[in-house]
């Protein structure tokens, strides 16, 4: 790797408007937003800082680049407390008296606090789609700002937010949850213009920030108790649903099923709850029957072989579930689908 680029760590604006002048680009500012597209021999895409009150600001990258790409926020009196959501492709960091870099993969958050005599490095790989969305916070100028938020917070929390000095280094890592995703969507999709798009922009800063402070506090619980879902862990459900419905036929093992889209059974179930209204069982069930709703509909297969293709393998209990659930036997809307088809 190359020396990094290195900047004072102080504010997301002085990030961008440094960063802008050394590849020698315009920075366009419109009320207290700062943007500028990258240099075609470096990449595609743009880095963008929105500054709001009490010192809470959103850096955005959004780029592809045709080299890796290093840069170091150097040692500051105080490191504003970044609260980074990687959107898409790998990113890595370190702090300075780290060897490592630590991988900060898709879908996953980190809080990082950094001390004065230490910096943030990061690492972005060329060839990869790379979006970033980092909520970062000046402690002392959100002081005042903070006594509505104690509330949420546990005692951690409250340490790293009373630390105005920046004197203790923090690092949490783990995936970030469904609401949060959605509130970036929002908050990047936002068509308000001039203060209303100001106002509308800080709320949702606030709600991502309010969301990620329960989301720590939800963590401190054990996998099986949290009560936030992943938006990690929806993917991997839809993974799961996916499993079940080009596989029906041979579905039959929820263990099985959970490991291979690499959750455990209660968050499969917890998941599946949340997202579909039913258990994973009940899911493959009712998926079975609408399925041979459509076999029935669409093919000349008979009820036996249907009854088979769904993945059940007595026919009388086929029959039971197909009834409960349209009124009629499997026999019966076969003739009456079958037949009508033929008058």
């Amino acid at each position: 790797m190359s020396e990094p680029l290195s900047f004072e760590d102080q504010s997301t604006k002085e990030f961008v408007v440094g960063l802008a002048k050394l590849l020698d680009v315009e920075v366009e500012q419109s009320h207290n937003e700062y943007c500028f597209n990258l240099p075609d021999k470096l990449g595609s895409g743009y880095i963008k800082a929105f500054v709001f009150d009490f010192g809470v600001s959103v850096l955005e990258i959004d780029c592809l680049l045709k080299e890796d790409f290093k840069f170091e926020l150097g040692k500051s009196m105080i490191h504003p407390l970044k609260l980074i959501f990687n959107r898409e492709h790998t990113i890595q960091h370190k702090f300075s008296e780290q060897d490592e870099y630590r991988e900060i993969k898709r879908l996953e958050n980190v809080i990082l606090a950094s001390t004065p005599k230490n910096t943030h490095t990061f690492y972005i790989s060329k060839d990869q789609p790379v979006c970033i969305f980092s909520l970062e916070i000046n402690r002392k100028e959100f002081e005042e700002k903070i006594e509505s938020f104690l509330v949420e917070m546990n005692t951690d929390l409250i340490e790293i937010f009373r630390d105005l000095n920046g004197v203790n280094e923090f690092y949490y890592k783990n995936y970030y949850s469904l609401e949060i995703s959605k509130f970036i969507d929002e908050f990047l999709e936002s068509e308000h213009d001039g203060f209303m798009r100001k106002v509308f922009l800080e709320g949702k800063a606030y709600e991502i920030l309010t969301h990620q402070l329960q989301q720590y506090t939800d963590d401190l619980n054990e996998p099986d108790n949290r009560k936030i879902l992943r938006q990690a862990t929806i993917e991997r459900v839809h993974e799961a649903v996916n499993i079940i419905e080009q596989e029906i036929e041979s579905i039959n093992n929820i263990q099985a099923l959970a490991k291979k889209v690499g959750l455990n059974q209660n968050t499969l179930q917890q998941g599946f709850k949340q997202l579909h209204n039913s258990s994973v069982n009940e899911y493959i069930r009712n998926y079975r029957i609408d399925k041979s709703k459509e076999l029935i509909e669409t093919t000349s297969l008979n009820i036996t072989e249907i009854t088979y293709k769904v993945g059940i393998n007595s026919r009388s209990y086929f029959s039971k579930l197909f009834k409960e659930r349209f009124g009629l036997t499997p026999k019966q809307y076969l003739t009456k689908v079958r037949g009508s088809k033929s008058a």
